[in-house]
């Protein structure tokens, strides 16, 4: 399940981005909104057919579709797949053959962070990815553990987003060969307290370690607490991210009894008949600290985060059934702390899992804030990320963010793929957005790139 690469250390350096987008203004400039600008100095990631920021990025700018079948490394899909929904559920297996999935995800070297290899093979491998990734963030944004001073070692705190359980599933099945053949795993173990705890002890952070389960939005609320600590005073950093694999059949089985999942290769946004999403993995990370502290600081910075909102559907007609009222507030909440012009928005990186009712319910809530933007002056565009990759859960806000600063720093906008008509059930003479299906230039980077936080 591990394999040793001796010479990793050798690409631990940043992906070559091109220099951040944000020029370091007067922190003046946001004196007297209610959040206090926070910026992103620091980001890395892994997502399907991308082994780093840059091959996601070209991915994206060239429309590329990433679902594959399940890979072989994985398990064999055909043991545990149906094509009928109603029959694989009653058998206990998947209708579901199709996802998004990392490359590589095994590969790690264990030396390079002093851990014993036979203890790197009981370790749930989005621990080893995503502990990874955060020491990449933390190289492009210019710190390491080494020179990092110890009071700042003291207020720099991790958050994570993580749902999935799996790897830990391995320990009950005796004898079963999850490696190469060549021996047996001992003793795999999935933690969710761990998948932070060993960030914080092999980059020797002293703030708080918090993973964080909100399902869906997992990565996106782990981002609003980061946030949140940074704001508040009590941490001056944060390294925050999110991570997704499939290590077990039983998380497609989870998901197809549950109705989540699409039958299909295609994560149908906006489209006509979505029936669920397509899985999908990645782990990225991003740095945080106050935007006053990183001009301070001279920090490179990618982007800045304004404001955050999170809240819950309540109860509605259903478990899975979203609420409209719910969601519209959350975004009014976002726009009203952070003193954002909503006229002033010019993209939305929509949730748009594929879910025709979910999709629907999404735009018509941006359609109801952002009812004003009629005979407004602009060219105002949506999309979602997940057509490309699938829908990554506790890493999926990750993906989103990541796209927006990649079309920041770039300043083009990119296509949106699409593979069937647009939903009925959404009327797109209303909604405030146009859908970007074509690769294309951000006309005023003065316009700013939002993603608002939404929790499932």
């Amino acid at each position: 399940h591990t394999r040793l690469q001796g010479d990793w250390s050798s690409d631990v350096c940043s992906s070559d981005l091109p220099v951040p987008s944000v020029s370091p203004e007067n922190p003046s400039l946001f004196e007297g909104s209610t959040m206090q600008p926070i910026a992103i100095i620091g980001l890395s990631g892994r997502y399907p057919k991308a082994k780093n920021i840059t091959e996601f990025w070209q991915n994206l700018q060239n429309g590329q579709q990433c679902i594959s079948e399940i890979p072989k490394n994985r398990w064999d899909w055909q043991q545990h797949y149906h094509a009928d929904a109603h029959q694989a559920v009653k058998l206990g297996k998947s209708y579901s053959k199709w996802g998004g999935f990392l490359e590589d995800w095994e590969q790690f070297d264990p030396l390079f962070f002093n851990i014993n290899p036979r203890e790197a093979e009981n370790i749930d491998p989005q621990e080893r990815l995503f502990l990874q990734e955060c020491w990449k963030a933390m190289e492009d944004a210019g710190y390491s553990p080494s020179n990092l001073s110890s009071n700042l070692r003291q207020r720099i705190g991790v958050f994570a987003g993580i749902t999935k359980q799996g790897f830990n599933l391995y320990r009950t099945q005796s004898g079963l060969n999850y490696s190469n053949g060549t021996h047996q795993i001992g003793l795999p173990t999935t933690s969710f307290a761990s998948l932070v705890n060993r960030v914080s002890y092999h980059l020797n952070l002293q703030g708080p370690s918090f993973a964080v389960d909100t399902m869906c939005s997992s990565s996106l609320v782990a981002i609003h607490e980061a946030c949140e600590y940074i704001r508040s005073g009590r941490g001056d950093m944060a390294v925050v991210g999110g991570v997704n694999l499939y290590a077990h059949p039983s998380s497609y089985f989870e998901l197809c009894l549950g109705k989540f999942i699409s039958k299909g290769s295609t994560c149908a946004a906006f489209e006509k008949d979505g029936d669920g999403f397509v899985p999908g993995e990645g782990v990225g990370v991003v740095i945080l600290k106050s935007y006053a502290q990183a001009v301070k600081d001279n920090d490179s910075i990618y982007a800045l985060i304004r404001g955050s909102a999170v809240n819950h559907d309540g109860k509605t007609n259903g478990y899975k059934t979203p609420n409209l009222d719910a969601k519209s507030a959350v975004i009014r909440s976002c726009l009203q702390d952070s003193d954002i012009d909503k006229r002033t928005i010019s993209y939305i990186e929509a949730a748009a899992q594929g879910s025709e009712l979910g999709d629907a319910i999404e735009a018509d809530a941006l359609t109801e804030v952002f009812c004003n933007r009629i005979d407004v002056e602009g060219d105002y565009r949506i999309g979602s990320v997940k057509p490309n990759i699938g829908h990554c859960e506790s890493a999926s806000g990750m993906a989103q963010l990541t796209k927006v600063i990649l079309c920041l720093t770039h300043k083009t906008l990119v296509p949106t793929l699409r593979s069937r008509e647009l939903s009925s059930s959404i009327d797109f003479e209303r909604l405030p957005f146009r859908s970007e299906e074509h690769t294309s230039e951000l006309q005023s980077p003065c316009n700013l790139v939002c993603r608002l936080l939404l929790e499932k």
